[in-house]
């Protein structure tokens, strides 16, 4: 099946007709991106597809608010972000645990996760990582590992490109000290 476009995407959900048909489509074409989205920030394989199911849940009942006033892709993005996020919050409060304890928490369970494919160096990363502060890790994670322009992390995070791009330098210099430390 070839890509179909964010505006026929649209143009499909709009209509109660063929709803189904369009949301069908943008799942198949958005979930895997949005998995590893989701997943770079949870590192964990159960948790991201409780959030992925939400993010979509979130996704189907407000699509009809979409007012294309970004991408939709970016939309999506966002909303994954803000589940993600929510996600963590929750969850340390469950543990009774602070946010650097929580990123102890994820790199350990990244460890013991059987999906997790990735080398000694990969986990490494992970835990260089695991250091930075939410939202230099996520701006490190969709330009680094998504390639996301700078302008659209912006969009997605809701921040200024200039905010977007000092914060992936300043991720950037901590991973790389951080690496050359270990």
């Amino acid at each position: 099946m070839s890509q179909v476009s964010e505006n026929e995407i649209l143009t499909l959900v709009a209509s109660p007709n063929t709803l189904d048909k369009g949301f069908r489509i943008l799942v198949k074409q958005h979930q895997q991106q949005l998995y590893w989205q989701i997943r770079k920030i949870l590192l964990n394989h159960e948790d991201t597809d409780d959030v992925l199911q939400n993010v979509f849940i979130k996704i189907f009942k407000g699509l009809p608010k979409f007012k294309g006033e970004s991408k939709l892709s970016t939309w999506m993005f966002r909303i994954a972000y803000n589940e993600s996020m929510t996600f963590l919050k929750r969850k340390s409060k469950i543990l009774q645990i602070n946010d650097a304890q929580m990123q102890d928490y994820l790199v350990d369970q990244l460890e013991a996760d059987v999906y997790f494919t990735g080398d000694a160096i990969q986990l490494e990363l992970q835990k260089a990582l695991a250091q930075l502060p939410d939202r230099q890790k996520e701006i490190f994670n969709m330009r680094y590992y998504d390639e996301i322009k700078f302008k659209d992390i912006a969009e997605i995070l809701e921040l200024s490109e200039g905010a977007v791009k000092s914060s992936y330098h300043i991720a950037a210099k901590k991973v790389e000290a951080y690496l050359k430390r270990d």
